[in-house]
């Protein structure tokens, strides 16, 4: 989820909490009673900035209605 900070702590600090999300490059979350309700993420005006996140990051499965990670228990030996 990233950094988080609750409204209370933000509003007083808003300047410094945009400063830090351009500067990291990385998004803030902030809370209301420790429920996230708006997340801060740097502009781009590259739509496929996002997705260079997520490459490789998706693993491609040959059979997937068959049960995984059988060798994991001992139980089954």
């Amino acid at each position: 989820m990233g950094e988080t900070v609750s409204k209370s702590q933000f509003k007083p600090h808003a300047l410094e909490y945009f400063r830090q999300v351009e500067k990291t490059r990385k998004p803030l979350v902030i809370t209301e009673r420790g429920r996230p309700v708006l997340k801060l993420v740097p502009y781009t005006e590259d739509p496929h900035e996002a997705l260079r996140e997520l490459r490789g990051s998706v693993t491609k499965y040959q059979d997937p209605t068959e049960p995984v990670g059988l060798e994991d228990w001992e139980t089954l030996s």
